[in-house]
């Protein structure tokens, strides 16, 4: 007879997480919260016209790639149409300015103390971002033909964005939760489950194409490489090795000790904020003709041909100058943010305060020369890996000719993202408690 196989690792792993009582108890809580999320993001504002709702998510591809970041909130324009972008956006606006303005600098030198009052700073900004936002959203609507808004009254326009704004703070306050007593970043999370609650419904349209499947599959090949790419990346780092010098003194006498270990510089250390600032660069000039454009059967004036030059889903080769300034726009704002994050860890000089330094470089500018070299060279890999991921969906659309499945770059990263995030606090929590993990 054959010996009876072991479980799968993955398997495993699952089981031994829910045998522990205060494990099981994270998990349930975390999953238990993405409900409250998903109910939260089917209750809808008042007034809306769901029929011209939907007609101009059909003509508008923009909407349509935000909708999938919202889990369909949008789409059905409910309170928690914009997610927790806001707190994103304000996030990012506070990591720029924090070395800019000396007060800011100041409080992120404080310890907890000073990250707790950054953090507040943070959420009192995400309350005017998240009204900018929604007002944003109510006039498109306003301004769709049909108008998909009841009435465009001030009072009822009032109501309806501080309902946003309080359905982006709740789901804050959920995700703040799941950091507290759940597994994984909380904000990330609710972001992941936005995302994968409308994977399904998509791959669905995509499987009702007729005369379409050997591109689907061809989609889906595709889908799978990036992905595998995405994880290869995201991991891959360059170790810098480090030695440690220090004094003991140990009967009367002093002896020199000493340690080594590394520094793991990411080859990807902006992660998928370059992606978020480009998009936001090049999808602006279209938003903005959009309000100008002449109405549909008018003859077409300068904001008409705007919004066809800015428009993702623009053929070729119009298509090319969007998706062309996109790829040029990530290059440049990964290098500018991994810059902004490398200058703010301050490597150099901490090095030199703990009694480190780098086998064969002299402490302080050449520290610090070597460093922003190495990081700068590695950059280029990341950088190019992100523009690639960005400009995936075309390629992807022009080569399969599968126009019904919108596979977004930034929707693979931020899943992976959480996925191996995730993962990875389950293995530490599995490792104290001396159980295998899920990673080898």
């Amino acid at each position: 007879m054959r010996p009876r196989q072991a479980r799968p690792r993955l398997f495993q792993a699952m089981i031994d997480a829910f045998s522990l009582p205060d494990l099981r108890r994270r998990i349930l809580f975390t999953l238990g919260i993405l409900i409250i999320f998903r109910f939260v993001a089917h209750v809808p504002l008042p007034g809306v016209n769901p029929e011209a709702l939907r007609q101009l998510f059909e003509s508008n591809a923009m909407l349509g790639m935000l909708d999938m970041f919202s889990g369909g909130a949008m789409r059905y324009f409910s309170i928690a149409a914009m997610g927790v972008y806001p707190y994103i956006t304000a996030s990012i606006v506070m990591q720029l300015m924090v070395p800019i303005i000396p007060r800011l600098q100041a409080l992120s030198q404080e310890g907890e103390a000073g990250k707790h009052k950054i953090n507040l700073i943070t959420h009192w900004l995400t309350v005017p971002m998240a009204g900018l936002a929604g007002y944003g959203q109510l006039v498109l609507l306003q301004r769709a033909d049909p108008p998909a808004l009841a009435s465009a009254a001030a009072l009822p326009t009032v109501a309806m964005v501080l309902a946003m704004i309080a359905g982006t703070m709740f789901l804050v306050w959920l995700g703040e939760l799941i950091t507290e007593h759940g597994i994984g970043n909380g904000i990330s999370i609710i972001i992941f489950g936005g995302i994968v609650a409308g994977l399904p419904e998509m791959i669905g349209r995509g499987f009702l194409t007729k005369g379409q499947m050997g591109g689907l599959a061809f989609y889906i090949i595709i889908a799978l490489i990036t992905t595998a790419v995405i994880v290869i990346f995201t991991e891959a780092h360059r170790r810098i090795p480090v030695q440690y010098a220090r004094s003991i003194f140990r009967s009367g006498r002093m002896y020199k000790q000493s340690g080594s270990t590394h520094i793991p510089l990411r080859v990807n250390t902006a992660g998928m904020i370059p992606l978020i600032f480009a998009m936001s660069l090049v999808i602006f000039p279209g938003i903005v003709a959009s309000y100008l454009a002449s109405p549909a059967g008018a003859d077409p004036n300068l904001a008409n041909y705007i919004v066809n030059l800015f428009n993702p889903n623009a053929p070729l080769p119009i298509g090319l100058f969007y998706w062309g300034l996109y790829f040029m726009l990530v290059i440049a704002f990964a290098f500018f943010y991994t810059m902004v994050i490398f200058q703010q860890q301050d490597l150099p000089n901490t090095l030199q305060r703990q009694g480190g330094f780098i086998p064969g470089i002299r402490p302080g500018k050449h520290t610090a020369d070597y460093l922003n070299a190495v990081i700068k060279r590695i950059t280029w890999a990341g950088a190019l890996f992100l523009a690639a991921v960005a400009v995936m969906p075309f390629l992807a659309r022009e080569i399969t000719n599968v126009q019904v499945i919108q596979l977004s770059s930034m929707g693979l990263l931020i899943v992976v993202g959480v996925v191996l995030d995730t993962m990875k606090q389950l293995e530490a929590q599995l490792v104290i408690r001396r159980y295998e993990g899920f990673i080898k």
